[in-house]
């Protein structure tokens, strides 16, 4: 069996990979993070995400991206509502160099147990307008990887796998149906209530309804 990381948010799309992952017969390794974001539910997700899919070993790593602020989830700014979903602008939720201070870990822990594999749930096509969720920046950062660390230099290619980035979120809702994942242990909500249950008006949350009502099944997620 294969090895690979994946970053592993908690929300609908990186359990989505996991499951596509484990199906390709990857062995997993999770790496989520704790890096100042608005609330906790996501990394609760990320922990039973790891627990349902039987990850070998998840890692949540805490990183102080509140420092620097300049999203909507990492500073005292409020998270928009009712925004088109097919607004072109980045939105003040966009968290500034969030994937690739990411990827960097999975990179380093990637080569200190030897996996060439890295999977990450980014998507271009129904998603909110994220500069670091595009393929020719997950193509420039692979490259970048294997110039930068000695597995890539003596020849152990890296690759970096997005199998969702030209989907949309009800073909991504769908595929993972088919894997057999449970999205009622996922959270996507970017300013959910005190209790964990979501806002259904950001961003986040309107993206995952329209999926849901485009594929034609029910989300039953309660947090």
């Amino acid at each position: 069996m294969k090895n690979a990381i994946i970053l592993l948010s908690g929300g609908l799309d990186s359990a989505t990979v996991c499951a596509y992952a484990k199906d390709k017969g990857y062995k997993l390794y999770a790496l989520s993070f704790d890096y100042g974001q608005r609330h906790i539910f996501e990394l609760e997700a990320s922990k039973k995400a790891a627990k349902f899919f039987k990850i070998k070993e998840h890692k949540i790593i805490k990183i102080d991206l509140r420092a620097f602020g300049g999203s909507a989830l990492t500073a005292d700014i409020d998270v928009p509502k009712d925004r088109a979903v097919d607004a072109k602008d980045i939105p003040v939720t966009y968290v500034p160099a969030r994937n690739t201070i990411f990827l960097s870990y999975a990179l380093a822990w990637a080569e200190v147990i030897g996996v060439n594999d890295i999977f990450i749930g980014v998507n271009a096509l129904d998603y909110s307008g994220y500069p670091d969720c595009r393929p020719e920046y997950i193509k420039a950062y692979e490259k970048m990887a294997n110039l930068a660390t000695r597995a890539g230099v003596e020849g152990h290619k890296l690759t970096i796998h997005t199998p969702l980035i030209n989907l949309t979120k009800a073909e991504i809702i769908k595929l993972g149906i088919k894997l057999g994942v449970d999205y009622s242990i996922t959270h996507s909500c970017y300013d959910p209530l005190p209790d964990g249950r979501p806002c259904n008006t950001c961003d986040s949350c309107k993206l995952r309804a329209k999926g849901f009502q485009e594929a034609g099944i029910a989300d039953l997620t309660i947090i």
